[in-house]
């Protein structure tokens, strides 16, 4: 029997739980999880708490036959939750005791048997059978294993694939968690992950599902109209989908019919729908925690991994992760570019929404808790219509504050805008390139461009992996949001803690003549054509604004979508231009892109 609040998932050897002190409170007790599921002699042992408060002192151990063993290394973070981890290295056989204490008193304790017993074959009828329902213990511990998996990275952090990232065991505290080698890169049970941004969340949540024993589920969704929202259509879960045999082939196999079914349409079902896979949650920092989903209006969704505070020198910051259709996974910031939020002339409810429970009914089965379930339950009451038809400025004005609590420095915060557009230009130099190899090793070859404005910015195929439409809609979005916040500062000075009047207009003159010094030191640089490297300032940037509302197309030359002037060196290098029907069509689309808004479907 464990001790309320405490959860140990991992190994089958018995487990025990040291009771709960009464002064210990229960929202203070940890969730622990114990990995790997089955540990051998030399093997790391992990161990992760996770709390809803912080605790002022915890201390993780484990001792074996021969006594206590030192941390190989220890990690922390969050706010909420809060959570700690400790690494262990096994030396040899025989059972280990793992305590939790909390603020000087025992919070909870397991036994753990080396070598554990083996991983059992998945069942036939099922991926893998579901142990418990989700509470806030695992929605602590899944926030806390996404934290760590993504600690001490920034808006520079990519990797090729989500694989890539989960097959780090200095990261991922479920690293071969099942003993299968499913993290092994160089082994016959690796799992080859590659969603794009809209599947990213699901395979995240399904990953930390499968190998804790919790149940998963995703719909078949419809994309919406103007006037009417996605909707929920059929949903599975691991236990409706049909597995046996390998168990890691069988949730590869989930994984690929997650990745055919889920699209943009997930992540913007009406705030209202009882069935969605996900629900809309208040802008509080309690509620904003890692695994929360961001859905923009525009199609693309962002996962929440971290958050670093605020300092005296140092602007606050939330990072998430999100992934593109070549398969990149990529830590973001937020900010205007990059979160892109508007209820205007949207296509269903954009916004901060978290994965809806799944949990077990009583007669066996699954199914999803309603937003009256979820706003009436002890484990989770945020169900929150905050975001519903809230205005883009009201929104930014509100996450500003979580992120900053106290005002900020307008010059810092003007330093800081110029660095996210840095960055944003220099991951657009990515994505434009890797259209730019296709194109050269196909010669001659024309990506067919989709009928229809929206379906330039949603479909499939080529054009969804070289074409960059949405990228440069988020990227006009935040050219203007640089060079607007002089004006900014001058509208709202008391956000920045300055008065209004005189001191206020001076602030915004020297922000404009800031904004002229770092536009014209910044740089980024792109291969053109005949392999030659051009240098852009960030003044040249902005000079091409209006450029960059034609510069989608994988079918032009790299010059053409970075914005060369007609007649200039840069321009003369150009090898390739995309059809003239196709520019016809671009044309008519700039509507849409000088309005800065997704056109709907």
């Amino acid at each position: 029997m464990l001790a309320a609040g405490l959860w140990l998932a991992g190994p089958p050897a018995p487990l025990a739980a040291a009771p709960v002190p009464p002064a210990v409170e229960a929202s203070r007790a940890p969730a622990c999880l114990i990995s790997p599921k089955s540990v051998k002699p030399g093997e790391t042992l992990r161990v992760l708490a996770a709390f809803e408060s912080d605790p002022r002192d915890l201390r993780i151990s484990v001792s074996g036959p021969a006594g206590p063993l030192v941390p190989l290394r220890t990690e922390q973070g969050g706010g909420p939750p809060f959570w700690r981890a400790a690494l262990f290295r096994v030396p040899g056989r025989g059972r280990y005791a793992v305590a939790v204490v909390a603020d000087g008193r025992p919070a909870g304790a397991a036994e753990v048997e080396v070598p554990s017993a083996a991983t059992a074959a998945t069942p036939a009828g099922s991926v893998w059978e579901s142990v418990r329902g989700w509470t806030r213990a695992d929605e602590n511990l899944y926030s806390a294993w996404l934290e760590a998996l993504f600690l001490g990275t920034d808006e520079r952090s990519s990797w090729p694939a989500l694989h890539d990232a989960v097959d780090d065991p200095e990261r991922n505290l479920l690293f071969d968690h099942l003993g299968l080698g499913e993290d092994d890169p160089g082994g016959p049970n690796r799992l080859e992950m590659t969603p794009d941004c809209a599947d990213n969340p699901f395979y995240l949540r399904a990953y930390f599902a499968w190998k804790t024993g919790l149940p998963f589920g995703f719909s078949d969704s419809s994309w919406g109209t103007l006037g009417a929202p996605p909707k929920p259509l059929r949903w599975r879960t691991n236990e409706t989908m049909g597995g046996g045999g390998n168990p890691a082939g069988a949730f590869a196999r989930m994984l690929q019919v997650v990745k055919d079914a889920v699209h943009a349409g997930n992540g913007r079902m009406e705030f209202k729908e009882d069935r969605s896979d996900y629900y809309p949650v208040p802008l509080t920092r309690k509620d904003l925690r890692p695994g929360v989903v961001f859905a923009d209006p525009y199609g693309h969704t962002l996962t929440i991994v971290r958050w670093v505070a605020q300092t005296a020198g140092t602007p606050g910051l939330l990072l998430a992760v999100d992934a593109q259709p070549d398969g990149t996974i990529a830590v973001k910031r937020f900010w205007e570019g990059n979160f892109c939020f508007n209820t205007r002339e949207v296509v269903g409810e954009p916004g901060f929404k978290a994965f809806r429970p799944v949990v077990c009914t009583p007669g066996g089965g699954l199914r999803l808790l309603s937003n009256e379930e979820i706003a009436a339950s002890p484990d989770y009451g945020n169900f929150s219509l905050e975001q519903r038809k809230m205005s883009s400025e009201d929104f930014y004005a509100a996450m500003e504050k979580l992120i900053n609590p106290e005002p900020l420095d307008a010059e810092s915060a003007f330093e800081d805008l110029f660095r996210a557009l840095h960055e944003q230009l220099i991951a657009r130099i990515v994505s434009v390139a890797v259209g730019e190899k296709y194109m050269a090793a196909h010669p001659g070859s024309v990506i067919p461009m989709p009928a229809g404005g929206a379906a330039v910015f949603q479909t499939t195929g080529q054009w969804e992996d070289f074409s960059t439409p949405n990228r440069d809609l988020r990227l006009l979005i935040a050219i203007d949001t640089v060079l607007g916040f002089p004006d900014k500062v001058a509208r709202n000075p008391a956000a920045y803690g300055l008065p209004a009047g005189p001191k206020a207009e001076k602030a915004r003159t020297e922000l404009l003549a800031l904004a002229k010094k770092r536009a014209a030191e910044l740089t980024i640089t792109y291969t053109r054509s005949d392999g030659k490297a051009q240098v852009l300032t960030l003044a040249q940037v902005f000079e091409r604004k209006e450029a960059f509302e034609m510069g989608y197309n994988p079918n032009d030359c790299i010059e053409t979508r970075w914005g060369a002037p007609a007649g200039s060196e840069e321009a003369a290098a150009c090898r390739r231009r995309a059809p003239a029907a196709q520019v016809e069509r671009m044309k008519a689309m700039r509507q849409w892109f000088r309005a800065r808004l997704h056109p709907p479907t």
